[in-house]
């Protein structure tokens, strides 16, 4: 034990006062803890033989005498420990002390149990056990088998089963919780009994301020992971006005109720098999704090609220969702008790297909009942799951709004909770008044004589807060929609999440790695050349889109950033063997045939170079490449299904995806990923996330992007760093003022609405309702002008979203905002969308493409503000217009181009095209004036304001970069174009805006008029 003598006489500062502090508070009899003697530990069975006889002579009297425990020297009682060792070795301490031993001597046949359960109310012979339970603590523990009598500082046990081991450090010694946890990899020894593989829950790493903790210790190998509680949205603990910061751990986490819930319902030893060479192999789980906090935070206010609730948990991708889904899922079943339990069934929504299979594992682990999860697709699997008992039901996003609807009024007298793993708008809206008016109870059969007027009422009362269900919506990236619907409202106005792991902290914790730490974008430059002897005007806009993927598909191109993406996977990520020489990468390409491009460049540039390795492409459907219809399984060469599991083989190391992978896909050796695709918001956050997995070996990740400014990537990560919340909702006045304009245009009138609706109500045939529909078809054709059509269907698009939107929240009533959204739901898709030429159609005819090079910029660190986000849900009050077209002559659109890149001759080009691309736009982007003129002034106003800023930003880089001032001044072209390029890629229209309403499904989410 290291540590310093008392300063000056004063207090005990080393590690053993530490120690004695904790033991203390242990043992004290709000600790719930015994002193346990190191003399009485058994080193080569790694059993504390006195408490563990204590115990069953207690409890089990006969089998204790039978086992002749108090005789050291009995054969009989070697056999017995020796079967108990071995019984640990092979299935761990979790499964003997959950499900006990069978032990015969020649005396009988005993079956052993080695712990009280906790006990359930009234039941006296479980309470008497649970209270026979001897928890323990040991110091200076001798746990070497050999001469050198190594010691730990500290060892807990149950009945004299080893539960975790402790490394303490102090930093008054300057020793931190790092060092003991080198002291784990370097001087414990894994094939000592004591640390052998299940032996034990956990080992802890403790100094004052911090905890780790590792559940398969493997000397250098061992993966230590955090268990801080987290402070100020970051890493560490709290200050302790009572004590140490991590005093937690052993008052709380590690008290005898809270560790005997943890064996009950958290700690798993996992059996799992190779599919190809059959091997098992066991692993142990064991809850990190962030899991067992929410864990148990949910089911506390779950039993004291009832269903009935929402509850949004904001984690971090990566952060260990999977497994916080499976013990609440499993635990909610049991909730309340077998004769008052909270709710009847949970409902577990997910788009990933191995969750299902996570879930039952772990829910067998605590139980042998074969029926309690089942995957439904179909409403008939549901209809049966209920009707067998099954508790768990799993089904995914799409199918689970049908299955609802199909369910009738069967269910609606139980009680549900709904867990939706990765909760997004999707699961608000329609999806959410589906699940609502299947389990709901206003959602009850109706009369024969009900009116119409009771069928709205029933309807709008289905669409609010359930009374018999609750909801547990999961994500890593709440949307304001998600917030205001899964929110909880504080008191100072605004929406949180129940219960927040920020992206922060699991970066800081290196729970996972920071995605955006080497973030490489690889710039194109290239020049065009007008093909044809005209010079015909197009869409500027459009056409430089259109140039722009022209460009970036064109096949020298890809060849090109194909043959960097392989340079840069060998040289730098094989090469170096990154994550242990397993590193593996993944190309993010927009669309099938960018990616199936992608795929044989890379395939064959492979081959040129006579590198061993190989890619594998992975996209959806069938699509036809080079004459001929392809899939991915024809293609890869083996199933679809086998493409996760293939990867992590060789030669197999780069994985090409077109929008497939790039959510909920967890592999950690995943190490380097080649963006060239746009990306932005939730979108960028959850395809770059795909990288953050931890594992033993992988030190860092890698990013190439070929498309994105880092400026965009930025913005969206910071959304979700820390914790996101609602700052404010949508005002429903809002409706008011979108129903004036529907209703002045002059389609419908207020008899048609209360007609269409009756009709629909009443389930009368669907040629009627057509007809009728087409009616108010032809009274929208017959509009004035197409501008007053665009307009209708804009608006009527915006109300729609907003209505779907404000029914699930809002606390009162209105059934003439429901009846005009059902008329407008239906009325929408028929309505025609006005004929728009496309002013950029034939741009690509008349290009070629003179040269390109890529050029791969300095790798950097990518920093996110330090501070929470708030998000605004702002409804679309705007009607719907037609864009205004800038059309320009072809060689003005590729001379524009090409200046991008530098035609003028500087001297430094390089440094010009980055102060022209990068540093002047970004500095016009934080100008205050142009910031205030974007959010205050219409766009003309806010062109003049940007026009000052450019200027503002020259004159910043005069002293440096006199040459681009000359040129400024000098020529009013350049002048000209300049500040059009920047205000083009800085001015947001939508400025102060953080978020916009997501629209429903369908009708089409976008505000366009068709």
């Amino acid at each position: 034990m290291s540590g310093t003598a008392r300063l000056y006489g004063g207090t005990d500062m080393s590690e053993g006062a530490l120690e004695r502090d904790i033991i203390a508070d242990m043992t004290s009899p709000s600790g719930g803890w015994r002193e346990g003697s190191p003399s009485s530990y058994d080193r080569g069975r790694a059993i504390d033989t006195e408490q563990l006889q204590a115990f069953l002579e207690a409890t089990q009297p006969e089998a204790a005498a039978a086992f002749e425990l108090a005789s050291p020297q009995s054969q009989v009682r070697a056999q017995f420990l020796n079967r108990v060792q071995g019984y640990v070795t092979n299935y761990g301490v979790v499964d003997l002390l959950r499900k006990g031993m069978n032990h015969s001597t020649s005396t009988g046949s005993f079956e052993v149990f080695f712990y009280g359960a906790t006990p359930s109310p009234g039941n006296k012979v479980a309470e008497q056990r649970y209270l026979a339970n001897r928890w323990s603590v040991t110091r200076q523990l001798r746990y070497s088998q050999d001469e050198t009598q190594l010691a730990l500082d500290l060892a807990i046990f149950l009945n004299g089963l080893p539960l975790a081991t402790f490394e303490l450090k102090n930093k008054q010694t300057k020793q931190t919780v790092e060092d003991a946890v080198e002291q784990y990899k370097s001087s414990r020894d894994a094939r000592d009994p004591l640390f052998t593989d299940g032996r034990c829950l956990a080992h802890f790493a403790v100094d004052e301020h911090s905890v780790r903790f590792c559940t398969r210790l493997a000397g250098k190998k061992s993966w230590f992971l955090p268990f801080d509680k987290g402070w100020e949205g970051g890493a560490g603990n709290p200050l302790n006005p009572n004590g140490y910061r991590t005093a937690y751990l052993w008052q709380d986490i590690l008290s005898p109720a809270s560790l005997a819930d943890i064996i009950e319902h958290y700690a798993v030893r996992l059996v799992e098999k190779d599919p190809k060479t059959r091997k098992t192999t066991r692993r142990q789980i064991f809850p990190r704090y962030h899991q067992l906090d929410v864990v148990r935070a949910l089911l506390k206010d779950s039993e004291a609220n009832g269903a009935g609730q929402r509850y949004l948990i904001q984690h971090s991708a990566g952060s260990g969702k999977s497994n916080s889904i499976a013990w609440l899922a499993h635990q909610l079943v049991s909730l309340g008790g077998d004769d008052s339990s909270v709710f009847d069934a949970v409902i577990v929504v997910t788009d990933r297909i191995n969750l299902d299979t996570q879930i039952e594992r772990t829910v067998r682990s605590f139980t042998q009942v074969r029926s309690l999860v089942k995957h439904a697709d179909k409403s008939k699997d549901l209809r049966e799951a209920l009707a067998n008992g099954t508790k768990i039901i799993i089904s995914t996003v799409q199918k689970f709004p049908v299955i609802l609807q199909d369910i009738g009024n069967t269910h609606r007298e139980r009680r549900f909770a709904i867990i939706i793993d990765e909760a997004h708008s999707g699961q608000g809206g329609k999806t959410t008044h589906a699940m609502s008016s299947a389990l709901g109870t206003a959602g009850e059969a109706a009369e024969e004589e009900e009116t119409t007027e009771d069928k709205i009422n029933r309807i709008i009362e289905s669409q609010k807060l359930l009374d018999n269900a609750s909801y547990y919506a999961f994500t890593a990236t709440p949307k304001p929609r998600t917030l205001g619907y899964f929110g909880r409202l504080e008191a100072d106005g605004q929406k949180y999440p129940f219960h927040v792991y920020t992206m922060k902290q699991a970066i800081e914790e290196g729970f996972i790695l920071d995605v955006l730490k080497t973030y490489q974008t690889v710039e194109s430059y290239y020049k065009l050349i007008k093909s044809v002897e005209d010079d015909p005007e197009f869409d500027a806009k459009k056409a430089a889109k259109k140039l722009r993927r022209y460009v970036e598909g064109n096949s020298h191109a890809i060849q090109a950033k194909a043959s960097i993406m392989v340079d840069h996977l060998l040289g730098n990520v094989i090469r170096p063997r990154k994550v242990g020489g397993k590193a593996r990468a993944m190309i993010v390409a927009e669309g099938v045939e960018r990616a199936l491009d992608y795929y044989f460049a890379i395939d064959a540039y492979l081959k040129k170079l006579g590198s061993p390795y190989r890619a594998i492409v992975a996209f959806s459907g069938e699509h036809e490449h080079s004459g001929k219809n392809v899939t991915e399984a024809s293609i890869n060469g083996f199933p679809s299904r086998a493409i996760e599991e293939t990867l992590r083989e060789d030669p197999y190391r780069i994985l090409v995806c077109a929008d497939k992978f790039q959510t909920g896909y967890d592999e950690p050796l995943l190490h380097t990923m080649y963006v060239d695709k746009p990306l932005s918001g939730v979108r960028a956050v959850q395809t770059l996330s795909r990288l953050n997995r931890a594992h033993p070996d992988k030190r860092d990740v890698a990013v190439l992007d070929f498309y994105n400014k880092t400026e965009v990537i930025q913005k969206s990560f910071e959304k979700w760093y820390r914790t996101t919340m609602l700052a404010d909702e949508i005002d429903p006045n809002t409706l008011h003022d979108l129903r004036a304009v529907l209703d002045g245009v002059g389609v419908y009138g207020q008899e048609d609405i209360d007609r269409f609706v009756e009709m629909f109500l009443a389930k009368e045939p669907r040629a009627r309702l057509e007809t009728f529909l087409d009616q108010l078809v032809q009274a929208y054709r017959e509009l004035g002008s197409e501008d007053q059509q665009v307009e209708f269907k804009g608006t009527a698009k915006a109300f729609v979203r907003t209505y779907d939107y404000l029914a699930g929240i809002l606390p009162y009533r209105n059934p003439e905002w429901l009846k005009l959204s059902i008329l407008l739901t239906f009325l929408i898709p028929k309505l025609p969308a006005p004929i728009e030429d496309d002013l950029s159609r034939g741009i690509l005819e008349t290009v070629d493409l003179e040269s390109y090079r890529a050029e791969q910029q300095t790798a950097i660190s990518i920093a996110l503000g330090d501070e929470d986000a708030e998000l605004t849900v702002t409804a679309p009050t705007g009607t719907g217009q037609r864009p205004d077209v800038e059309l320009k002559r072809a060689s003005v659109i590729f001379e524009e181009f090409n200046r991008n890149f530098g035609n003028i001759p500087w001297t430094d080009k390089d440094r010009i095209r980055h102060l022209i691309g990068v540093e002047i736009p970004a500095k016009v982007r934080e100008d205050k004036k142009y910031l205030n003129a974007q959010k205050f002034n219409d766009e003309q106003n806010a062109r003049v304001e940007s026009d000052a800023a450019v200027l503002r930003a020259i004159m910043a880089f005069l002293k440096s970069d006199t040459e681009l001032y000359r040129q400024f001044a000098g020529d009013p072209s350049f002048k000209r174009w300049l500040t059009e390029m920047v205000f083009r890629e800085t001015y947001d229209p939508k400025a102060g805006e953080e978020e916009h309403l997501d629209g429903p499904p369908s009708p089409a989410e976008d505000g366009s008029p068709d």
